[in-house]
């Protein structure tokens, strides 16, 4: 069994936090005892104490201040620790300082798809502060290598998964269309994901909207929150276009993806992209940028579609070529499906728990 304390200096429930969770829910049923440390009055923090965790509040509005670092020590010092794991970057320096000369190891995730623009502070970081460090994607790996991170810490790791053992049947399929005011002869195509300008919502807009010019019946159904929501949905909401619609959060997302047709993740970066491998594992095939670690989860031709980001044509043609393919998209959702199998949760706590191991040892990656 081992003592692990989860860090996030976020303040937000996007992606990153969900995995957090995930990770400590399942590593929890590995015997595992854990801490999540996080902003106080946060939606991690709400979650983590819904499922039963323990969980220390930083100072929300400046988390990794000198308060929230004798905070954290205090932690340390009062129980003992094997793994102190840090979410993010501004996470794992506060991790670092706050663990100064205790007797644990130190895990860094890394999930951004960008080099820094002063990479000796990024190299300094990451060779210095921490015992190892766990990359989403191959493609970030390589990043991490391109800053002058040492090789020898990283290990890869990709985002866990809910994997349904059981996909809708048409009847069910139709009713959850209704509850989305979509027809059911209309090609639907969805994405879920925060409204940020790395995501590309808008180029999907525009591309979807290129496409319906063509008299096709297509929609485009939007998940999600963000700085940008009001803003598109204002430019291209009903007033403007009846091809989109703005769904807002979806919790439930298994109420969301059977609905769909085609799923498009039009990133201008992207570490790894969890959003599009949990469309596959609903039996979607996927029209993905050509960018991060997206290549890495979507085969293209197999399991959908690589575009070259930025281009709301090119993806707009991919999309028609999509809807053309018929009953090919059957069989590329079926592949997309067994795919994804490669990515639940459970693989990915095991791979987690298996590189805190080999850290904790001071076996290499």
């Amino acid at each position: 069994m081992l003592n692990i304390i989860h860090l996030d200096t976020g303040k937000e429930m996007r992606g990153g936090q969900w995995q957090i969770l995930t990770l400590a829910k399942e590593l929890r049923k590995r015997g595992h005892q854990q801490v999540i440390v996080c902003p106080g009055g946060c939606p991690l923090e709400e979650e983590a104490q819904r499922e039963a965790f323990d969980t220390l509040a930083l100072p929300r509005r400046t988390p990794s201040d000198a308060g929230g670092i004798l905070k954290l020590r205090r932690l340390l010092r009062s129980r003992a620790t094997d793994v102190i794991h840090a979410h993010d970057g501004r996470g794992q320096a506060l991790a670092a300082m706050a663990s100064a000369g205790l007797p644990l190891r130190r895990i860094a995730s890394r999930r951004v798809a960008f080099v820094p623009a002063r990479r000796w502070t990024h190299r300094l970081k990451y060779n210095l502060t921490c015992d190892g460090i766990i990359a989403v994607s191959e493609y970030v790996r390589k990043l991490l290598i391109k800053s002058g991170v040492n090789p020898e810490k990283i290990a890869v790791v990709p985002d866990g998964i809910d994997f349904p053992a059981l996909l809708p049947g048409d009847t069910e399929r139709e009713e959850l269309r209704k509850n989305w005011h979509l027809g059911s002869r209309d090609f639907i195509i969805g994405h879920v994901g925060a409204f940020t300008e790395e995501k590309g919502q808008e180029i999907a807009i525009q591309a979807v909207n290129l496409v319906a010019r063509t008299r096709r019946p297509v929609r485009l159904l939007l998940a999600g929150e963000g700085p940008l929501r009001k803003t598109l949905e204002s430019r291209y909401g009903p007033c403007q276009t009846n091809n989109v619609v703005f769904s807002g959060y979806v919790a439930d997302l298994s109420t969301f993806f059977p609905c769909l047709d085609l799923f498009v993740m039009p990133s201008q970066q992207e570490g790894l992209g969890s959003s599009a491998l949990l469309a596959m594992a609903y039996g979607l095939p996927v029209i993905a940028s050509r960018t991060g670690g997206l290549p890495e989860i979507v085969e293209d031709g197999k399991t959908g579609w690589l575009f070259e980001p930025g281009s709301p044509q090119r993806l707009a043609h991919t999309i028609q070529n999509a809807i053309a393919a018929g009953d090919v998209l059957k069989t590329m959702g079926r592949s997309a499906r067994e795919r994804a199998r490669q990515f639940t949760n459970d693989i990915m706590a095991a791979r987690t728990e298996s590189f805190y191991y080999r850290v904790l040892k001071g076996d290499g990656v």
